[in-house]
C-alpha cells in the first residue's frame, strides 16, 4: 500500500527533522507538556477549519482533504475560495513566511490543481493581524524544488546527525525533551 507524506509535515520538517520524530514519539500525550503559547494558539485558531465553522459561502471550500498521487502527499487546506481561484493557509500570527510554510502551501496547490480545481492566487492570512500576504506561483521551477525536498525528506533517519540552531532550537516545542541539543530553555 502506498503511504503518503503529511503536507503538515514539510513545514515541521525543513524547522527540525529531528522534531517530526519526538512527535511521532510524544504524539498520544498530554500536549500541555510541551506545547508552547504559539502552537496553544494556533490550535485554537485553526478550530474554526477544522470544525468547517469559517465560512457559511457556498464557494468557500473549508477543511478539504487533498492529495497528489505524482508527489506523494495528502493533508487538508485550510480555505479556497472558488469564486477568486484563491488558496488560503491561515496563520495565527506571522512575523515573516518561511521556506517551509511556502512548501506546504505549495503543496496544497500541487494537489488541488491534480485533483481539478483552478487555482490562480496563493495567500497566508494572519488572524491576529488580519493581514493577507499574496505568494507567488511556484510553477515547474517550483514544482520541482518542492519535489527535491519532498525526496529529501523520504531519505531522512532520526539517527542521522542534524545541525542545530540555538534560534530555532529554544524555540522549538520539544526543546527541553531534545537530545540532540544543548539550548535548553
Amino acid at each position: 500500500m502506498f503511504e503518503y507524506i503529511a503536507i503538515s509535515t514539510l513545514n515541521d520538517f525543513i524547522f527540525c527533522p529531528y522534531s517530526i520524530y519526538l512527535h511521532n514519539v510524544y504524539m498520544g500525550g498530554e500536549e500541555e507538556l510541551y506545547h508552547a503559547t504559539p502552537q496553544t494558539r494556533g490550535k485554537a485558531a485553526h478550530t474554526a477549519i477544522d470544525e468547517k465553522k469559517y465560512s457559511t459561502r457556498k464557494d468557500d471550500l473549508v477543511g478539504l482533504s487533498i492529495y497528489s498521487d505524482e508527489l506523494g502527499i495528502a493533508g487538508k487546506i485550510d480555505i479556497y475560495k472558488a469564486k477568486e481561484k484563491l488558496l488560503v493557509e491561515r496563520k495565527y500570527k506571522l512575523k515573516a513566511i518561511y521556506q517551509g510554510q511556502i512548501y506546504q502551501l505549495w503543496a496544497e496547490y500541487f494537489c488541488m490543481t491534480e485533483m481539478g480545481f483552478d487555482i490562480e492566487q496563493l495567500a497566508f492570512y494572519a488572524i491576529s493581524t488580519n493581514q493577507t500576504f499574496p505568494v507567488e506561483m511556484p510553477g515547474d521551477v517550483g514544482k520541482q524544488e518542492l519535489k527535491a525536498f519532498i525526496e529529501k525528506f523520504k531519505v531522512y533517519r532520526p539517527e542521522d546527525a542534524i545541525e542545530t540552531n540555538e534560534n530555532k532550537c529554544r524555540n522549538c516545542i520539544y526543546n527541553s525533551l531534545c537530545d540532540k541539543t544543548e539550548y535548553h530553555v
